[in-house]
């Protein structure tokens, strides 16, 4: 990958305290970035922005009044929002059968309304400078079907794609670009919660790359998508070891 400087860029990640989040993090802060770590984990957001030099900030990201105090708490310290990664998610395996109504809008409410209010959040910010570089991070499940969670995560996952692609057009003249990382199996703390050693290594049998994908790799196209992708808006990215080829 092409020489990445983000020198002078604040960037927000929702998630930021683990797993994939926790990689774009420090991957943009490696790159020059001051960076935002926001989490509900209060503990491992403060650990992880100490080490970047960051800033932690808690917050649900599927509450209007949490995601508008992160902003304040941006805009203070650092002056300005140039990048947003859309990654908090959570996922739950039920199946369609067991699963209730609180259930469903939790996952609904985190995977798909989090990137909604984060999103509209910063696009006033973004707007005002003319320059803004916004990645929803979806699941290969937004474009097939989930590996691992039930109905409600996929809806989720699928809703971000139609989103990223409805606010791409719309921004774009606004010098804001929009696009969305569809990851497969990463090896990240959420699949090992949710798949065993025995049905990840059945998963990984049937991959043309039969390997878990790592957190620096989905890191390594969201330093991409924010820096030289600026002719790129409203897209969905695989990065999935070749799972959906087949």
């Amino acid at each position: 990958m092409p020489s990445v400087d983000l020198n002078n860029k604040v960037a927000i990640v929702t998630g930021a305290a683990q797993g994939m989040g926790r990689a774009i993090a420090e991957m943009l802060s490696a790159k020059g970035a001051q960076v935002a770590v926001v989490d509900t984990d209060e503990n491992k957001a403060i650990s992880v922005a100490e080490r970047i030099k960051g800033v932690a900030i808690t917050a649900d990201v599927s509450k209007s009044e949490d995601v508008n105090n992160m902003i304040k708490i941006v805009m203070e310290r650092f002056g300005n929002v140039d990048i947003l990664v859309n990654n908090a998610g959570i996922v739950r395996t039920s199946r369609i059968e067991n699963i209730d109504y609180d259930e469903w809008k939790l996952v609904l409410d985190v995977n798909l309304n989090g990137v909604f209010l984060c999103t509209k959040a910063v696009l006033g910010i973004m707007n005002a400078q003319q320059f803004g570089r916004i990645v929803n991070i979806s699941s290969s499940a937004g474009r097939s079907v989930s590996t691992l969670g039930g109905a409600h995560y996929t809806t989720s996952k699928a809703g971000v794609l139609g989103f990223t692609r409805a606010v791409a057009k719309e921004v774009a003249p606004f010098g804001i670009t929009v696009n969305a990382i569809c990851p497969g199996l990463i090896d990240t703390e959420m699949v090992h919660q949710h798949c065993s050693p025995e049905q990840t290594q059945a998963y990984l049998n049937s991959f043309p790359i039969p390997r878990l994908g790592t957190p620096e790799e989905v890191a390594q196209l969201v330093c991409f998508l924010v820096s030289e992708a600026a002719y790129i808006t409203g897209a969905s990215i695989d990065i999935n070891g070749g799972d959906l080829m087949i």
